[in-house]
C-alpha cells in the first residue's frame, strides 16, 4: 500500500515516521524548505513521551510538482490555512481508488475535500498525539496519551458503519507504534474532539492562561459554560456527546493544578496565525444556522478575528 503523507510537522512527522519505521511504503510531500531540513538532518522523533531512545529515519520525499502517480492512501496533515494549496499540490496523487484521510481539526475540511475529489475519496480521521516541532525541526513527543499508548488514530467512513477499505487501512496501520481504531461513527468522534478543542481553545485564548491559572483566578465556571455551548451545537447537529464524556471534560477544565493550554492560545501568544476561523468561526456559524445561542464562543471567535487582523500588513 503506497502511502503519501502531506506535511511533516508534529502530526504528519510522527504518524508518517512511525509507519515508515514499521516498513510501510511511505512518502512525504513537503515544501522545499522542510525538504532541505529533512535531507540534512533526517526525520527524528524524540522526547520524553517516547520512554526510550529517539527514532531517526531518512524519509522518502517529494516536492509539489514531483508526484509520479496515484497513491493508495493520502494522509493530509496540514493546518487549516494550508488546506486549499495542499489539495492542489496533492491532486496528481489522487486516482480512482485513492483514499484521503485528513488529520485536521473541526469539520469544514471534509466538505472542501469532497468538493475537490468527490465524497468517495475521503474518510474521517481523528488523531491524538502530544507533540510539537522543536527548534531543530525534530518531532518532540511531549507526553503519552495514556500510560500504555503513545498516540492513536481513529478512522472511519463518513456515512457510518464500516467497509472493506477502512478495515484494510486499519490493518495496514496496526503494529506501527501507535493505537488504531476503526469507528462505525467517525463523525461522532470528530464532533467530540471539536467540542473539546473549541472549549479549551476558547477558554485559554480568552483568559490568556492555562486552565489552572484561570481556575485559581476565580474562573472555574467559565470552562463548563463554554463546554455547554459547544456541546449544544454538536447535539443540534445530531451528534450529542455522552454525559460521561461531558463530565470528564468538565472535570479537566476545573482543575487548579492543570497546565493545559490550547494551540489556539499558544499561537495567539506567539503572535502567529491561528486556526480560529476553522475551529471557532465554523462552529459558531453552525450554531447560528441551528438557532443555538453561543455568546461565549462568539466572543472567543471575535477575539481571534481581531488577532488575525493585527497580523495583516497595513
Amino acid at each position: 500500500m503506497r502511502i503519501l503523507v502531506v506535511g511533516a510537522g508534529a502530526t504528519g512527522g510522527f504518524f508518517g515516521g512511525r509507519l515508515a519505521l514499521a516498513s510501510r511504503d511511505v512518502t512525504f510531500l513537503v515544501r522545499p524548505r522542510r525538504a532541505a531540513a529533512l535531507r540534512e538532518r533526517g526525520l527524528r522523533i524524540v522526547g520524553a513521551g517516547l520512554r526510550g531512545p529517539e527514532q531517526e529515519l531518512r524519509p522518502r520525499l517529494v516536492l509539489p510538482g514531483e508526484i509520479d502517480g496515484p497513491y493508495d492512501v493520502v494522509l493530509l496533515s496540514v493546518k487549516a490555512g494550508a488546506l486549499a494549496p495542499s489539495l492542489e499540490d496533492v491532486a496528481p496523487a489522487i486516482g480512482p481508488g485513492t483514499v484521503i484521510i485528513p488529520f485536521l481539526n473541526g469539520m469544514a475540511h471534509l466538505a472542501a475535500i469532497e468538493r475537490r475529489f468527490g465524497a468517495d475519496a475521503v474518510l474521517g480521521g481523528v488523531v491524538r498525539v502530544f507533540g510539537t516541532l522543536d527548534d531543530n525541526g525534530d518531532v518532540q513527543v511531549l507526553d503519552r496519551i495514556s500510560a500504555s499508548v503513545i498516540a492513536d488514530v481513529v478512522i472511519g467512513e463518513p456515512t457510518g458503519g464500516s467497509s472493506a477499505r477502512v478495515e484494510r487501512i486499519g490493518k495496514e496501520f496496526s503494529d506501527a507504534g501507535f493505537g488504531v481504531t476503526v469507528s462505525p461513527d467517525i463523525l461522532g468522534v470528530m464532533w467530540s474532539k471539536w467540542v473539546f478543542i473549541s472549549t479549551l481553545g476558547a477558554l485559554t485564548t480568552l483568559m490568556r492562561g492555562s486552565v489552572g491559572e484561570i481556575v485559581t483566578a476565580g474562573g472555574a465556571w467559565l470552562g463548563p459554560a463554554l463546554l455547554t455551548e459547544a456541546a449544544a451545537v454538536a447535539a443540534a447537529a445530531g451528534h450529542p456527546l455522552p454525559a460521561a464524556t461531558l463530565d470528564r471534560v468538565a472535570a479537566g477544565l476545573t482543575r487548579a493544578d492543570s497546565t493545559d493550554t490550547a494551540s489556539l492560545y499558544r499561537d495567539t501568544a506567539a503572535g502567529l496565525p491561528t486556526e480560529g476561523d476553522h475551529i471557532l468561526g465554523d462552529l459558531t456559524a453552525r450554531a447560528r444556522a441551528f438557532g443555538v445561542e453561543t455568546p461565549l464562543l462568539d466572543l472567543a471567535a471575535l477575539h481571534l478575528r481581531v488577532h488575525e487582523l493585527r497580523l495583516k500588513p497595513l
